[in-house]
């Protein structure tokens, strides 16, 4: 995006007065009085909205704000949390004396005295959507809506949704760091309901990510509405499922969740800390086919799960997980870090200043392979083309998985063929990166829908694939 004309402003108490370094300071020394080996603040003011559109009117409109800070202590593995949603000198003392009154570990430890630190710019945005006009935000939502009914006679119903929002962090920890940022956030959404001969069927599309109004340039609106359209007709005709060991070939894009899923959330290094992941122990050994590259980036430019800092002051960044194969590390917070005496990656996410950070993933990728898509889809007799999913169920101690798809097709003698329902993919996630046995050139990253959850906590994140083609995978069906 060009020309970034936004910025955040400096954050304060309740609008009027600066939070300084100095405040900062004397706030970690407060939190640290009672010992302790890490403390740090995570001051945050967030915004919120949504428009809900529905049968050409607006249905729903929703405005929120949010405001606190949240002081931790760490001793050992104990950790002290508290927090205020009051940001004046008493009560912010008051949350970081309760932090350390819980994780108290004897005797005083000196703090660092905080200095600013500039952290990177992966989505520079010139109009935050949640600052620009309604009337500019509902023309958009009602362009995709006419899109998406004049696609096909069949369609009956739309609904057009979108969330935004706008939040403002600044963290001050006891190792020096002060670092402020802005982060904008959207998800534009469509769903549609065609009916046709007797037969109903629902169709969506959306995107979004840390952008602004120039996301919407262009035809996206229509793009997003027809596809949703598109969706839902393609389906009316889906025939049942077959059932058994197949083929399965992963479209490019969305099928990341799956990688997220069955895979992500086992390279987190909380769970290789206890020992429950399937990964635990495993650094220096190969854990997926050679064919297979897997990252964790949080600077991609605009992307949903992109961090210019994580919520832990660190510079959000690229860590490669597994490479040709090889497992090279986990996902780490401060304290999984500390803990298994490595180098936090920048993955420390919480969910606002309530709640304490864990290792979280960003934006997670399998990376693009040298074989050309078509050529895969050719290799295989039979088997099932996957391309949306709708979620699914991941057990982390084991990576066992089932996965619902919401468009997927038949391909029969190296040709997609028959669009199916009913499908869904059951497996195990390391093993599932032992049977990829081809690798497309044709990576893309979803749009910008995705939102991942852990602990009671949801994060935005983005995940990307090229097309994958996957070996003897469980097809749940009803056709035998």
């Amino acid at each position: 995006m060009s020309d970034p004309s936004y910025s955040a402003p400096a954050f304060s108490s309740r609008g009027e007065t600066e939070i300084s370094a100095e405040h900062c300071d004397r706030l970690v020394g407060e939190a640290l009085s009672r010992g302790g080996d890490y403390a740090d603040l995570f001051f945050e003011h967030s915004h919120s909205g949504s428009f809900t559109h529905e049968d050409g009117r607006v249905k729903n409109v929703g405005r929120g704000v949010s405001l606190g800070m949240g002081a931790r202590v760490v001793d050992g593995e104990a950790t002290g949390y508290a927090y205020t949603q009051d940001l004046d000198a008493a009560p912010m003392r008051e949350a970081a004396h309760t932090a350390a009154t819980i994780a108290a570990g004897g005797g005083a430890t000196e703090a660092v005295a905080v200095s600013e630190v500039a952290c990177p710019s992966y989505y520079p945005v010139q109009t935050p959507t949640l600052l620009a006009p309604d009337a500019d935000r509902l023309a958009l939502i009602r362009r995709a809506d006419a899109a998406a009914r004049a696609y096909d006679p069949a369609v009956t119903k739309v609904q057009v949704s979108l969330g935004e929002g706008l939040r403002h962090v600044m963290m001050a920890t006891s190792d020096g760091r002060l670092v402020t940022d802005s982060q904008p956030l959207f998800r534009f959404f469509v769903r549609v309901v065609a009916e046709k001969d007797g037969k109903r069927q629902t169709g969506s599309s959306g995107g979004g990510g840390r952008q602004g109004l120039a996301y919407f340039d262009g035809e996206r609106p229509e793009i997003i509405g027809r596809e949703a359209a598109r969706i839902a007709l393609a389906m009316m005709d889906a025939r049942e499922a077959p059932a058994g060991e197949m083929t399965v070939v992963l479209g490019p894009g969305d099928s990341g969740i799956l990688l997220h899923e069955a895979v992500g959330h086992g390279l987190e290094a909380d769970f290789n800390r206890k020992g429950t992941s399937n990964y635990s122990g495993r650094v220096g050994e190969p854990v997926a086919s050679a064919l297979c590259t897997v990252v964790d980036d949080a600077t991609q430019p605009g992307a949903r799960g992109s961090v210019n800092t994580d919520d832990e002051g660190l510079d959000g960044r690229r860590t490669v997980l597994i490479e040709e194969g090889i497992l090279k590390g986990y996902m780490h917070d401060r304290l999984s870090a500390r803990l298994m005496g490595t180098d936090p990656t920048g993955n420390g996410r919480r969910e606002d200043f309530t709640v304490t950070p864990y290792p979280r993933m960003t934006n997670t990728f399998l990376l693009a392979g040298q074989r050309d898509p078509e050529e895969i889809i050719r290799s295989v007799d039979r088997g099932i083309y996957a391309c949306r999913f709708s979620g699914g169920q991941v057990n982390i101690s084991n990576g066992d998985f089932v996965f619902s798809l919401t468009e997927s097709y038949l391909i029969d003698h190296g040709k997609i063929t028959t669009p199916l329902r009913g499908v869904n993919l059951i497996g195990n996630g390391p093993d599932v990166l032992t049977r990829v046995s081809m690798v497309g050139t044709d990576f893309a990253a979803a749009d910008g829908i995705w939102t991942c959850g852990k602990e009671g906590q949801s994060v935005p994140v983005g995940v990307g694939t090229p097309t994958i083609k996957l070996d003897g995978i469980t097809v749940g069906g009803t056709q035998a």
